[in-house]
């Protein structure tokens, strides 16, 4: 087997119960588009091309690109030799789209991309933030994530609960699938790993009228957890702008100043953003 490089945070799985587990969750269609990111060895590759209609794989990593290659002779299978940071993924995914074969397909993930991946830890919020930007392009997302980075994205208002799980949650139906241990891998990481599916939603969770102006307001409240969702946002009124005072604007959103912004739902969120811009 290729030896891991530790510099791009390889993990390669080498467990098939596993690998057969996450395939079971894709469920790909004879019809359906895969992206894979990070194919590594191909433990999943070679299934998903087995059952999908068309699979780009996107690998950083010259020699598994080789050996895949080499490997995986199929018609309906494509490699790029790319740093899935760096890739124009509405190109990416236009160019594969028109690989598809031209077959009555379900009508909800008609030629729309589904995304299967395995996420270093390093790379996995700006990874996931880039595919969330295709919006309806994409039909989900099957993540193989480190399991913390996983309770934040599927987490509810608690401590888990901060910027990246409400970027999510806005976009997509978020559920933690099962957990995946250390001794799947080769080498085995120090780390719990966790399966998680995002479909994107057909619309977002709830309706802001200027999105960036929102995740401005987000990100504010969440600059450091342990202040309130009041001192939050004094300390960032300047640059954001509010139409009115925030004092006022928090008690007609119904949010007490006193609270943190982890206990904020996403339609409290949108309440606030509604009171504090003036939409």
């Amino acid at each position: 087997m290729t030896k891991a490089k530790k510099r791009l945070g390889q993990n390669f799985l080498t467990d098939h119960h596993v690998a057969r587990r996450i395939i079971d969750v894709v469920s790909p269609l004879p019809t359906d588009l895969i992206v894979e990111i990070g194919p590594g060895t191909g433990a999943l590759t070679r299934m998903l091309v087995e059952r999908s209609g068309y699979v780009t794989a996107v690998e950083i990593d010259d020699r598994l690109v080789s050996d895949l290659r080499r490997s995986i002779k199929a018609d309906n299978f494509a490699i790029v030799a790319a740093d899935a940071l760096g890739v124009d993924w509405t190109e990416l995914v236009a160019n594969a789209q028109s690989q598809l074969p031209e077959v009555p397909s379900d009508k909800d993930r008609a030629n729309r991309a589904r995304i299967v991946a395995n996420l270093p830890y390093y790379i996995s919020t700006p990874i996931i933030e880039r595919l969330l930007s295709l919006g309806s392009t994409l039909f989900d997302m099957t993540l193989m994530l480190q399991k913390e980075v996983a309770d934040r994205i599927t987490s509810g208002p608690g401590k888990d609960y901060g910027y990246l799980s409400v970027m999510v949650q806005y976009h997509c139906i978020a559920s933690k699938l099962f957990e995946v241990p250390p001794t799947a891998f080769t080498p085995a990481p120090k780390v719990q790993s966790a399966i998680i599916k995002l479909t994107v939603r057909e619309r977002p969770a709830v309706q802001v009228k200027d999105k960036a102006k929102f995740f401005a307001l987000v990100s504010a409240s969440f600059a450091q957890r342990r202040k309130t969702i009041l001192n939050n946002l004094k300390a960032a009124s300047r640059i954001l702008e509010f139409s009115r005072p925030l004092e006022s604007a928090l008690e007609a959103a119904s949010v007490a100043p006193q609270r943190r912004a982890e206990t904020l739902s996403l339609e409290e969120f949108a309440a606030l953003s509604r009171e504090l811009f003036g939409w």
